[in-house]
Formats: structure tokens, C-alpha cells, sequence
């Protein structure tokens, strides 16, 4: 077969660590696009991102070419640069871990 298609979504959740609600309402539009933007270096898709002041929901669809485990750690490390860096949160960290269920 000369050409290949996967079409692999998931709904992605992860929290702040110890849950803390370091997310504000404010800041809350700029993560999101952040978080699809670290996700489309690495030829992921987020159809939607969303969430609270402790934790973020993403649907993302991923490419045959990365696993899982490794979006979400590209990710959680790109955005918690940038919420160190950009935004100067230096106690901002996420929990370990994530929750990833497969959709369709």
C-alpha cells in the first residue's frame, strides 16, 4: 500500500502539582494556545484544550510517529518552561503522570 492513515485521539488530562490552582482565568487563554502550539511542533493536532485552575483537558490527535507518553511530556515540559519563563510562575510545576483515554 503506497500510502499509510492513522487517526489516533485522545482526550489527555494532567494536573498542577499537589493540585494546586495556579491556572488563572486570565492566564487561561494563552496557556490553552500554548499547550496546541507545543503540540503542533511535535505533528500533534488539539482539536480543543480546556480546563480549571488545577488541571487541563486537551483532545489531541497524534500521527503514527509519536507515542502517547511522548506528547505529553513534550507538552507538560514545553508549557512548564513557559509558565516559568514567559509568565515567571517559578513554583509552577505539574504533577506527575497524566490520564490518556482513547476516543472512538
Amino acid at each position: 500500500m503506497p500510502h499509510s492513515f492513522c487517526s489516533s485521539l485522545y482526550h489527555c488530562v494532567f494536573s498542577t502539582k499537589e493540585r494546586r490552582p495556579l491556572i488563572a482565568p486570565d492566564l487561561q487563554p494563552r496557556l490553552w494556545n500554548f499547550l496546541g502550539g507545543v503540540a503542533r511542533e511535535h505533528g500533534c493536532k488539539t482539536l480543543i484544550v480546556g480546563g480549571m485552575p488545577d488541571h487541563v483537558h486537551i483532545l489531541l490527535s497524534l500521527p503514527s510517529t509519536i507515542s502517547v507518553a511522548d506528547a505529553m511530556r513534550e507538552v507538560k515540559q514545553g508549557s512548564s518552561l513557559w509558565m516559568h519563563k514567559t509568565i515567571q510562575q517559578p513554583h509552577f510545576a505539574w504533577q506527575e503522570g497524566y490520564g490518556a483515554f482513547s476516543i472512538g
